[in-house]
């Protein structure tokens, strides 16, 4: 084959991938897939634990109910997400039903990576055999559902065992060391919550609960709170409100212009989770999806305490006193504090965190 043809083949694939949309890169499937896991993951696991909590504090079985319909087809609203992140025509999102299923049957306690990395080939796979037959609905969903399920099968097992182990290395190394492991996990999760790619999705993929899991939901409370006090004087409450319990990810342009405003909620982690894994024993043992939650619909906090009831742990003053401290009082206090020294040596000014 000479250097013509060569040329002309690699124009032929690169058009074909245009074609059908398909875009690999990071951006794509590192953080739009699995920021629409995340999603996927709330309006399922997350969601059903929050009606399985509303369940256990008023004894009505309806709420329960509901919520055991809502953590069952985490697999296939994961998969959902993702395929409509990557833009998969009709046909293919909705045969990632059965292959969001399969993948996380097949995963265990790693489901949601599994899902992940099969949602992702089985969408650009149907992707491209998307409308190029004239028996369309039978050769997309076909090979989408076929191709996918085949994957799962094969290397969901495998996928998920990798996740387990790297999130129980995790927790066994918090455990271990808890006051460097609570400050390592704390500082990276605040940081992958605040950046535009998934904290709930990493911590849902590794499983990551326990004392790894309080050290977790230590740094995103920090990011959030954090960002939300400093930020007061350029947004006002409103601010604290899309913040505070919407998402600190909203101040990633301003970080963008000026880094020195990431410094005060990343120190509130770097000292909160370590008072959590250290002082308080803190472990978040409900859903691993809330570990990289912080304070975003009071996930964070919900997910603490519905681990509480399903380890049978009445909480008493030093567990509430842990949580407010954690999750809100201590990140607003060390995030003003290190903000205000800053202000004082020019570091940050006003309208620095202003938001659009």
């Amino acid at each position: 084959m000479d250097s013509t043809d060569s040329t002309q083949q690699k124009q032929g694939v690169k058009g074909f991938l245009e074609r059908k949309d398909i875009e690999i890169s990071f951006q794509r499937y590192a953080i739009d897939a699995l920021s629409a896991m995340a999603q996927g993951l709330f309006a399922s696991l997350l969601i059903g634990t929050i009606f399985n909590t509303i369940g256990n504090l008023t004894g009505l079985a309806a709420f329960n109910d509901i919520g055991a319909f809502a953590t069952a087809v985490a697999g296939p609203a994961m998969a959902v997400a993702i395929g409509y992140a990557l833009k998969s025509p009709p046909l293919v999102l909705y045969s990632l039903v059965v292959v969001g299923y399969a993948a996380n049957s097949a995963g265990g306690a790693g489901g949601p990576l599994a899902v992940l990395v099969v949602a992702i080939v089985a969408a650009e796979l149907g992707k491209a055999v998307s409308k190029e037959t004239r028996v369309d609905i039978l050769v997309t969903p076909a090979v989408t559902v076929g191709l996918g399920c085949a994957l799962a099968m094969a290397a969901g097992p495998a996928i998920g065992a990798v996740a387990t182990a790297i999130g129980s290395f995790i927790m066994w190394a918090t455990e271990l060391q808890p006051f460097l492991m609570g400050i390592l996990v704390s500082v990276v999760v605040g940081i992958a919550l605040t950046l535009p790619i998934s904290s709930a999705a990493i911590c849902a993929a590794l499983g990551l609960t326990g004392l790894a899991g309080g050290a977790a939901l230590a740094g995103c409370c920090a990011q959030m709170v954090g960002f939300a006090v400093i930020s007061f004087r350029d947004n006002g409450w409103g601010g604290v409100v899309s913040q505070g319990i919407g998402t600190s990810m909203l101040q990633m342009g301003n970080i963008m212009r000026k880094p020195a405003i990431w410094v005060p909620p990343i120190v509130a982690s770097a000292i909160c989770g370590p008072i959590a894994t250290c002082v308080f024993a803190m472990q978040q043992n409900g859903p691993a999806i809330a570990s990289g939650m912080g304070t975003c619909g009071l996930v964070g906090p919900i997910g603490l305490y519905s681990g509480w009831i399903a380890d049978g742990i009445v909480p008493g003053p030093i567990e509430w006193l842990g949580m407010a401290l954690v999750c809100v009082v201590l990140p607003a206090l060390i995030s003003w504090a290190v903000a205000f020294a800053m202000r004082k040596a020019g570091l940050i000014a006003d309208g620095d965190m202003k938001l659009d």
